[in-house]
């Protein structure tokens, strides 16, 4: 725990919602949700969107544990938004879990964090993989400086601050750093990819870029809400699951009874009726106990992620054997949502995961026995 106060440097201007400088009458961005007819317009429409919500308060959500159903109407509301585009549920779930970690952090008694402001677009970037690393060092004026690469850094051209996870010595730590052309920019052509293309997840490269510590080393791991945002990826996972079914529904209702296709419609609707019921079940849990008292967190995240992950890949299944190849082809929007659904499961690390779950249960644990490894969520940050 620190007193110090830090403050973040400003963004150096206002961007547009392509993350370049704003030029005055450089006219109107998309319209907020608009999809747009090529990947890059997508890529410009979605950050047009992210910017409107947040502009407009739209992302101030009740925090996980908040009460009065606040952490149900959290995930509903990442569920909503990735029903309608799941690149800006990522964006939008980045930028809500940033601003619940401060908070806290903040109520845990660490001080000298930084204050988010109106209008600033926030992200998680703790994705670790193997390979070299962003690391952090202090100058000998006492200012935090981070250098080197960070992967999978969603919002690279729209954000305007991170939590960005980087080496202190042998320890990975939080900092908070303000996305400032002059000391980091976008690796291009880092996300070939087209699956979840619009969410803009590049890497980054950092240059002495000056930082402010959030908490101690193991801070951002050790807290309950760790867990508990973890759950927040399921709710987009889930949402996105919704909007691929719903392609599924609406050809059942023009196509009529075909025996067939109604069957996949059963296993769909069975698999998303049992997943939200779970995700209800599990904010009713995080509710009652936010601080993790009893050391069910770790465990109810990794049963939740696991039980959303596999509904949301039977709906991919059930969907494209009942359809075929047509919407896959010829609706650009399903195409799309395939994808992007398709890449974001990847945050789940399968049987890795699983085999953490099942280590909690073998050896009676709640949870602890997997320690507080990034197994929830950090690692695809």
């Amino acid at each position: 725990m620190t007193t110090e106060q830090h403050t973040l440097p400003a963004e150096p201007g206002p961007r547009t919602a392509d993350g370049t400088e704003s030029q005055a009458g450089a006219g109107p961005e998309p319209e907020p949700g608009e999809r747009g007819p090529s990947p890059h317009g997508h890529r410009k429409a979605v950050a047009a969107h992210f910017t409107h919500l947040v502009d407009e308060g739209a992302l101030d959500l009740p925090l996980p544990g908040s009460g009065d159903g606040g952490t149900r109407r959290r995930w509903a509301a990442l569920a909503d938004l990735a029903q309608c585009d799941l690149a800006l549920a990522r964006l939008a779930e980045g930028h809500t879990d940033a601003l619940a970690i401060l908070a806290e952090l903040r109520h845990l008694g660490h001080t000298g964090l930084p204050e988010p402001r109106p209008g600033e677009r926030w992200a998680v970037w703790a994705a670790e993989p193997p390979g070299p690393r962003l690391h952090a060092e202090r100058s000998p004026g006492g200012t935090w400086l981070l250098s080197g690469p960070k992967p999978y850094c969603s919002g690279a051209r729209v954000c305007t601050h991170a939590l960005v996870t980087a080496r202190d010595g042998e320890e990975s730590r939080l900092f908070a750093v303000a996305v400032d052309g002059a000391y980091s920019a976008p690796v291009p052509d880092s996300w070939p990819a087209a699956g979840m293309a619009a969410s803009d997840t590049l890497d980054m490269r950092f240059e002495s870029a000056p930082a402010v510590p959030v908490g101690p080393p193991g801070a951002y791991v050790e807290r309950p809400g760790f867990h508990h945002g973890g759950i927040g990826v399921a709710a987009c996972w889930y949402g996105g699951a919704r909007a691929v079914a719903a392609t599924l529904l609406d050809a059942a209702r023009e196509r009529g009874p075909e025996p067939h296709a109604l069957a996949h419609l059963g296993a769909v609707d069975s698999g998303l009726e049992a997943a939200d019921a779970l995700l209800e079940r599990a904010a009713a849990e995080t509710e009652a106990d936010p601080e993790d008292r009893a050391h069910t967190a770790a465990r109810r995240a990794l049963r939740v992620r696991a039980f959303v992950e596999a509904t949301a890949s039977d709906v991919l299944r059930h969907v494209g054997r009942a359809l075929g190849a047509g919407p896959l082809g010829h609706d650009a929007a399903h195409a799309r949502d395939v994808a992007d659904l398709t890449v974001y499961l990847r945050q789940h690390h399968a049987e890795r995961d699983l085999a953490r779950l099942g280590a909690t249960l073998a050896e009676g644990c709640s949870g602890a026995a997997t320690g507080h490894s990034r197994s929830a969520h950090g690692e695809a940050r």
